[in-house]
């Protein structure tokens, strides 16, 4: 009988394979491309982790657990803010840093990521149109057309908001569930009833507004960090760059989180 392999810090987190996996394709190397590589690499592995939280987050909503689903908030909302935090990293490269290796990504692009993809798609930003500049390898693009095809965070929040006594319109409940959410006045009406008469809601509605502010912020400074490295130019890999970019500007998560203030 063969004895079993203790496991240790690097196996038990596969250190070996995980530290291969940054790979510069420029010759010689170039110094910052090692940067680029590490940056989106953590960037892919804190989505995974958001969309682990989110769905974790719609069961606590239908099965209507408050408290459950404060404690992912309160993680993913941290998280969102290390993500902007992380820009600040990046742009210790400079334009001239980025073109001495930017040719070498070829057609690879940050619009072909399926996972950013499924986080939008998770909390309601859905635009079916997206999915194709996934690469259609690997079953990525499936993966992100079946996360627009699911009931989103916000879908849920509706079931929990029932279960509490608020009344949700129709319109909201039977909506094409491929589209984006839809802001409602009459929600707004109930959300702002929860405000004076639930106040266990309110940490609930703050957080949500937290980290919606967050994923704003997120696209705003990844924006200015495009512009200044690469200005008004095609994307990388011909993508449509800056100006899809600032189309996703100021279009929150949760609608009518936002308008219900301008009523308080």
């Amino acid at each position: 009988m063969s004895e079993s392999v203790p496991l240790t810090y690097s196996s038990y987190l596969g250190l070996p394979q995980l530290l291969d996996l940054q790979r510069p394709r420029s010759q010689p190397e170039e110094h910052d491309e090692l940067l680029f590589i590490v940056i989106h690499q953590v960037y892919e592995l804190w989505f995974k982790l958001m969309l682990h939280e989110a769905d974790k987050i719609r069961r606590n909503f239908t099965a209507n657990d408050l408290y459950g689903a404060i404690a992912s908030l309160k993680r993913i909302r941290t998280i969102m803010k290390t993500l902007v935090g992380q820009l600040d990293i990046l742009e210790t490269m400079t334009p001239l840093s980025f073109a001495s290796f930017r040719n070498r990504l070829d057609t690879a692009s940050g619009f072909q990521s399926s996972q950013f993809r499924e986080t939008e798609f998770v909390f309601g930003y859905k635009r079916s149109q997206v999915t194709g500049a996934i690469p259609d390898l690997g079953g990525e693009r499936a993966v992100a057309e079946r996360r627009l095809r699911e009931r989103s965070v916000v879908d849920h929040l509706y079931d929990f908001l029932e279960q509490r006594g608020l009344t949700v319109p129709d319109e909201l409940r039977t909506k094409d569930i491929t589209a984006p959410t839809m802001a409602s006045e009459a929600l707004q009406d109930e959300i702002l009833r929860a405000y004076h008469e639930q106040p266990e809601l309110v940490i609930l509605f703050e957080l949500l507004t937290d980290f919606d502010e967050g994923f704003q912020e997120w696209r705003y400074r990844h924006i200015k960090l495009v512009e200044r490295t690469i200005g008004a130019k095609k994307g990388t890999g011909g993508s449509p760059g800056i100006e899809f970019l600032k189309q996703s500007l100021f279009k929150p998560l949760f609608p009518d989180l936002w308008a219900v203030r301008f009523r308080m």
